[in-house]
């Protein structure tokens, strides 16, 4: 299933996005739940009935009616994990980094949350907006020290980031986190694609474009901690909930490490698309005084 979260009507809705269009979930659940994180609280037979609602819909609305939201609206936890590409490490070795040996975690504040298609805000106060195209997936049980085996069975689905990135304000402190954590620089969707449909996670696509020009394009086969891996990782030090959002790293060809850099300004339309995933495109404008 293509879950997503959409307005419509100004009333926001839970649904699914088909061929013939968008299935109301909503209208059709007990309890008519507002956004996709309600049905997977859940469990799996909700999920289940969810399915089942989508395969036996005869009702669709329109996509072009609506406005598609960021999957999870507001999640506990949105991670990201640096370094997590060999084609990315290889073209930072000439400024000392190397393949890491463990996931490099990072926060990205819930606050920078942005939907698929919305603005992403070129800040005032610098002048290196990068983008970074990435997979992203999303928790759907909560869980503590799984291992890799079990890792898979927590995944709810699959989404499309894009880790907006301040350079400068990133490379002010090692954690990273405040140059990650700008408003709208969260942007993911623009579905959550159930693991049925995506098929193995580690051989899918990304690429990457601004105003039309690729910039980036790289294989999920290339990532050095795989998604069980992380998954693994991560819940061996933190609880994982329900909607917790985690980005899984980047693959060569970001803005900053281009010759001269191509930071991204207002106007630039920057698309990203994961194989069997999807794509979000979001155009970069002022930020709000």
């Amino acid at each position: 299933m293509k879950l997503l979260n959409y307005v419509q009507n100004g009333q926001q809705r839970a649904g699914a996005m088909t061929g013939a269009g968008v299935v109301d979930l909503t209208a059709m659940l007990a309890g008519s739940p507002a956004e996709i994180v309600e049905i997977l609280h859940g469990g799996p037979d909700a999920v289940a009935r969810a399915r089942e609602c989508v395969v036996g819909a005869r009702s669709f609305t329109d996509p072009a009616s609506i406005r598609i939201l960021a999957p999870v609206l507001k999640p506990n936890k949105f991670l990201g994990v640096g370094g997590n590409f060999m084609s990315h490490i290889d073209e930072v070795r000439h400024l000392g980094f190397k393949e890491p040996k463990h996931p490099i975690w990072f926060n990205k504040q819930v606050t920078c949350v942005n939907g698929p298609f919305d603005p992403i805000y070129a800040p005032f106060d610098s002048g290196e907006l990068d983008y970074e195209g990435e997979i992203g997936l999303v928790i759907g049980q909560r869980c503590r020290r799984v291992s890799v085996d079990e890792a898979p069975d927590v995944v709810a689905g699959y989404v499309v980031c894009n880790d907006v990135s301040i350079r400068d304000w990133q490379m002010r402190a090692p954690t990273s986190t405040i140059g990650k954590s700008f408003d709208t620089h969260g942007p993911f969707g623009p579905y959550l694609v159930t693991p049925d449909e995506v098929g193995d996670p580690g051989a899918l696509t990304i690429r990457t474009w601004v105003n039309g020009e690729l910039r980036q394009e790289g294989s999920t086969a290339e990532m050095i901690f795989n998604v069980a891996e992380l998954v693994s990782d991560l819940s061996q030090r933190c609880t994982l909930e329900i909607g917790d959002v985690l980005s899984l790293g980047s693959p060569a060809g970001v803005g900053g490490l281009r010759n001269p850099p191509a930071y991204l300004k207002e106007g630039d339309v920057v698309r990203v698309e994961v194989e069997r995933v999807g794509a979000i495109e979001n155009v970069v404008c002022a930020e709000p005084r």
